[in-house]
């Protein structure tokens, strides 16, 4: 297997760098590894499930379950296994075709993990998760607690989008979003992606021969230019959908690989630290908060605010709050509370996003004031439209 030969300034690295700093799974007793499994790797080209992958995975779920890890599924591959069931041939293109077929496959997909983890001794539990389950943060900090709920009590819980009451809008792509948000809000020590490749290409390796491994990426920034592959007939994600989820792991302080599932004991070799896939190093500089990955990839916007030169410079630069001097419109029904994006006015450059602290039609009294008028009129509103603490950039 070819590796890439990187300058020392290099986002990428050998694995030699990194296996020194690796950890032994027996430090990490006790701690969650979330486990994403694609399309590609739980069914084949016909909707057929991938039994001998299956059967891998979950024995290697179940071994690393006995050796103290705590272990969470999240799984694609309902759609397709309906389509197989239903014998529709191809994937449907329709919302309620496509949710129906999900709710055929989704019984049986669970069914496939269930038998398999049960007769290892290891007790499954179906979690559906929909976008706006986390778009919510009551719904969010909820979902935590039934999750660390069920860790506690020794189950594998096995997660997959609710696409029987999903739309367009609100989805998670190919579920590879989805175990990015579960790592981070579990505190999870690792995210694993598998999919049915060895990893991150410098280019397509099905029509690029020249197309080398990349074996570790150490800075997230970097990788949005590397060339990559298209998805499977019934996956949505691809491997932009991938490093995009690694992406977001990273900013959460977890690391995470990428790597080929349908390769009997790689999971159980990227626990132990092996040299398979590849890694995204966590962000240098420290975890970005709880709160702030769940406002910047979780919580939808509900508007837009757009904001003047100063206020956009004060945001970018010094992590300022947002006054209402500086905010030039806002569009949209938001109330306070909701999430909002900040654009630059003129160059419509998106800023970031927040949490609002006036509504749309209280924000139209006050823009452009300062805060002696607010306060007089608004006596016990804030002071800021969006406070710093509630504003992620983007």
């Amino acid at each position: 297997m070819k590796t890439m030969s990187c300058a020392s300034h290099s986002p990428y690295r050998t694995r030699s760098s990194w296996l020194k700093r690796a950890p032994s799974l027996i430090d990490l007793r006790a701690m969650t590894l979330v486990v994403k499994l694609g399309s590609s790797v739980v069914v084949d080209d016909g909707g057929e499930l991938r039994a001998d992958v299956l059967d891998s995975v979950c024995s290697q779920v179940a071994g690393l379950k006995r050796s103290g890890e705590n272990v969470v599924l999240v799984t694609s591959g309902a759609i397709a296994r309906g389509v197989r069931l239903l014998e529709l041939g191809i994937r449907p293109t329709d919302m309620d075709a496509l949710q129906a077929a999900s709710a055929v496959g989704q019984g049986d997909l669970f069914r496939a993990y269930e038998e398999r983890l049960d007769g290892e001794g290891v007790r499954a539990a179906q979690v559906l998760l929909t976008l706006s389950d986390v778009s919510e943060r009551a719904h969010y900090l909820n979902a935590r607690q039934t999750l660390q709920r069920l860790l506690r009590w020794g189950v594998v819980p096995i997660i997959n989008e609710n696409d029987t009451t999903a739309t367009d809008e609100i989805t998670f792509g190919d579920n590879d979003f989805l175990a990015a948000l579960v790592a981070g809000l579990l505190k999870a020590r690792l995210l694993v992606l598998l999919t049915n490749t060895d990893g991150v290409f410098t280019a397509d390796p099905r029509s690029d021969p020249a197309a080398e491994l990349i074996e570790s990426i150490e800075d997230t920034a970097e990788i949005g230019a590397i060339e990559i592959g298209s998805t499977s007939q019934f996956g949505r994600g691809g491997m932009n959908s991938k490093i995009t989820a690694a992406r977001i792991a990273s900013e959460s302080g977890i690391a995470a690989v990428i790597c080929n599932g349908t390769t009997a004991g790689n999971l159980t070799l990227v626990a132990s630290g092996g040299e398979v896939g590849t890694r995204v190093r966590p962000t240098l500089g420290g975890a970005v908060p709880l709160y702030k990955l769940w406002l910047k990839y979780a919580k939808q916007p509900d508007g837009v605010i757009l904001v003047d030169a100063g206020a956009a410079a004060r945001l970018l630069e010094s992590g300022s709050s947002l006054l209402a001097v500086g905010v030039v419109e806002g569009t949209g029904d938001f109330r306070a509370g909701d999430a909002v994006n900040v654009v630059r006015d003129g160059d419509r450059h998106l800023l970031g996003k927040g949490i609002v602290e006036f509504g749309a039609s209280e924000l139209d009294r006050i823009i452009g004031r300062k805060s002696d008028y607010i306060r007089e009129h608004f006596p016990d509103a804030a002071d800021e439209v969006i406070h710093r603490d509630r504003f992620v950039l983007l």
